[in-house]
């Protein structure tokens, strides 16, 4: 399964491009939110790719970002939404745009994304809402450790508690856990030296 591609842009179409990896080229399906962070032909473009194979079909679907590429895991995990629809979906919201509407259980808003009915529009609001939930709940419990472990390591290199409550939260956000405990400690410490 090829779950990522980087080459040079050969063919660019608001809905799929062809990728020259080693000689070889790879025509991807697209959003339409891919489409506008891609560049030029001829520059080089990284993908995250979904693997779609079917009966009659051994389908490319491209996302620009790792976060693209899991909304559309979770659309396609609804009954009824296919990669296509899946797609149609990403090309008429913004990640940030439908996990708001799908938290907020926004129905209207969703259905008016082209070949997305109320039905359709509300399954994905009731059946996505649960997963991201559960996901937003495992950042917040990440970031509180991190944010404990930020605070323990500057309290004992001697600032002050509350100096940098307010610090070390505005390096979670610009950087987000994820990122990892050494890369958030260089970032509080580069930025309490402007201070």
């Amino acid at each position: 399964m090829i779950a990522y591609l980087k080459g040079r842009l050969i063919q660019k179409s608001p809905q799929q491009i062809v990728i020259d990896v080693d000689g070889v080229g790879y025509c991807a399906h697209i959003p339409l939110s891919t489409y506008f962070k891609l560049g030029e032909e001829n520059e080089l473009v990284e993908l995250y790719i979904y693997t779609h194979l079917s009966d009659s079909t051994l389908a490319l679907y491209g996302f620009s970002t790792f976060e693209e590429r899991e909304l559309f895991l979770k659309l396609i995990s609804i009954s009824g939404i296919g990669p296509k629809l899946a797609l149609n979906v990403l090309s008429g919201m913004e990640p940030e745009e439908l996990r708001q509407a799908i938290q907020e259980s926004n129905v209207a808003r969703l259905a008016r994304i082209p070949g997305i009915g109320k039905k359709t529009a509300l399954r994905i609001a009731m059946e996505l809402q649960e997963k991201i939930e559960k996901k937003e709940k495992l950042l917040v419990g990440r970031a509180a450790k991190e944010k404990d472990d930020l605070i323990s390591a500057l309290v004992n290199l001697g600032f002050r508690r509350r100096e940098i409550e307010g610090l070390i939260d505005e390096v979670i956000k610009s950087l987000t856990p994820e990122v990892g405990f050494e890369k958030l400690l260089r970032e509080c410490l580069r930025r309490l030296a402007k201070i």
